[in-house]
């Protein structure tokens, strides 16, 4: 698959949580599952907190754009998980792209989520829509200020989300840092593996959205087949098959049941050949190993047969 899961922890030098993460190339490890966050309902404190407190979830995924942010300040302040041990990635809207906007709005989102630093800052859309100006002037500039929050700790990690191969190509020739994350949406239905390859030939992690296809995947009869295979859901056989893949995955719900479901997702299964999806085959790979999520630990435990 290109890509390796270890068991070492959001922060170097701490005892490792016990969480599958990817290093990113700077040498910090993000999460391989996360919880994401939106707007127009997509929040719940008691979501949140659950998530935190039983399930072990230590990865949030939001956005300036989702409103949400101060919010999640109040959920993990409940939740007593030390700031240390979480990874916590918001983006930056384009209303404030620019080089001193960008500053700003990074500024302002630690104070709205109540920290010092952000693990993980992205741009959220390659589109700048700033009059006057061509997308790769702004996109250049806004990538500036975020190398100079990254070189001053304010970030830790910088990315950009929803990037094509042109874009990162652009900000290879005009910026110095390689972005560490690309957040793209991924699915069954969409795998842009084109974007995956070249992402990965980078040192760039890709990180997925919507890994159940806004709720469509849960009805195809290939998914429902190997659910009822496996003894899962719909929604752990696609968050198992994009974490198989190598990919960082972040399913969002505000739903504690459906929380749960999603963190008990096996990460590997053995005997999973090539499966269909829409007529496309997907290769998965091979693996004597599983790693399950039980009482929001996640156990290695290995496959023996007698």
């Amino acid at each position: 698959m290109g890509t390796r899961l270890s068991m070492a922890s959001c922060a170097p030098g701490r005892a490792p949580l016990g969480f599958p993460t990817l290093p990113l190339s700077n040498g910090l490890h993000i999460p391989v599952l996360g919880l994401g966050t939106s707007h127009q309902g997509g929040y719940s404190h008691d979501a949140v907190v659950y998530a935190l407190q039983k399930c072990g979830i230590r990865h949030i995924d939001t956005a300036k754009r989702y409103g949400c942010e101060s919010l999640l300040q109040k959920a993990i302040k409940e939740s007593d998980v030390k700031r240390e041990d979480l990874w916590i990635t918001t983006k930056l809207w384009h209303s404030d792209y620019g080089y001193g906007n960008t500053k700003q709005a990074c500024l302002e989102s630690c104070k709205r989520l109540g920290v010092q630093y952000i693990d993980l800052y992205l741009v959220h859309w390659p589109d700048a829509q700033v009059p006057g100006k061509s997308n790769r002037e702004v996109r250049a500039e806004t990538w500036r200020a975020m190398e100079d929050l990254y070189e001053k700790g304010i970030c830790r990690s910088i990315g950009v989300s929803n990037f094509l191969i042109n874009h990162l190509e652009q900000l290879k020739e005009d910026c110095k840092i390689t972005p560490h994350v690309n957040q793209v949406e991924y699915h069954p239905f969409q795998r842009p593996q084109e974007l995956v390859d070249y992402c990965r030939s980078r040192n760039i992690v890709f990180e997925g959205y919507c890994p159940l296809a806004k709720g469509e995947a849960l009805t195809h009869p290939n998914i429902i087949k190997l659910a009822k295979k496996y003894g899962k859901t719909p929604a752990q056989i696609c968050i198992r098959w994009s974490i198989q893949n190598g990919i960082v995955t972040i399913p969002k719900s505000t739903k504690i049941e459906r929380i749960r479901e999603n963190c008990e997702a096996p990460l590997t299964m053995t005997d999973l050949r090539s499966a269909q999806w829409n007529g496309k085959e997907a290769k998965i790979a091979l693996s004597q190993q599983y790693i399950y999520s039980v009482l929001g630990f996640l156990i290695l435990v290995s496959e023996k047969k007698i």
